[in-house]
């Protein structure tokens, strides 16, 4: 049986913390002018980049966690906290704004490898949640459903980004901010209860 509940919640947690709908407008700003052949390779690029960045970290992340010392339930308190402060971050617009900023940070014509692959895609926020997720449901399915769901949601981001100046027409500055404030409030609700969890882990909380 597949564990319904937990596709749900990793599909909602991968969704809110890359953020594909916040990262369309942000996918036009770097590519404008770019002729429409090259704006789709430079989608493709950058989702496959930091679909290989994920997958590595689902694959050796807790493996790595463990040779440095650091429990699986430590990383999830620590991870659930990223993820609420990312979630204040989108809630009050600041997100957008440091996005916008590392997006004007670089001179290369391809922006694919960074910074849409690195950090906005790949980011932070995107690792911690793969390794909490693959360890909140150890063994090969759970990883294959961590996979499977990271990949539909940059399939999601890839969508997104082709016919981003369409959905940037579509919901106008206002429709998006209001898009943006709904997910924070998820993540805000997810990250919390991956701190609740990690605490459980410890034996911190009743289970």
């Amino acid at each position: 049986m597949i564990d319904t509940a937990f596709l749900i919640t990793a599909f909602v947690t991968m969704f809110v913390v890359i953020d594909p709908i916040g990262l369309a407008p942000l996918f036009v700003a770097l590519t404008q002018g770019v002729p429409e052949r090259q704006r789709r390779a430079i989608a493709v690029r950058a989702c496959a980049i930091g679909m290989i960045i994920l997958i590595v970290f689902a694959l050796f992340g807790e493996a790595v966690l463990g040779f440095i010392g650091i429990s699986m339930p430590a990383f999830r308190v620590a991870g659930g906290i990223l993820l609420f402060l990312t979630a204040l971050d989108m809630l009050f617009e600041r997100r957008t704004k440091r996005r916008e900023d590392q997006s004007e940070d670089t001179d290369h014509d391809d922006p694919s490898v960074f910074p849409l692959a690195i950090p906005l895609i790949s980011g932070p926020g995107s690792i911690a949640s793969v390794i909490l997720l693959t360890g909140q449901k150890p063994g090969v399915e759970g990883l294959a459903l961590v996979l499977a769901i990271t990949a539909l949601v940059l399939c999601v981001c890839l969508v997104l980004f082709l016919a981003s100046s369409l959905l940037e027409r579509a919901l106008g500055k206002t429709g998006i901010t209001v898009v943006t404030r709904l997910l924070g409030m998820l993540l805000a609700a997810l990250s919390v209860q991956f701190v609740l969890d990690g605490l459980r882990n410890f034996g911190l909380m009743p289970g």
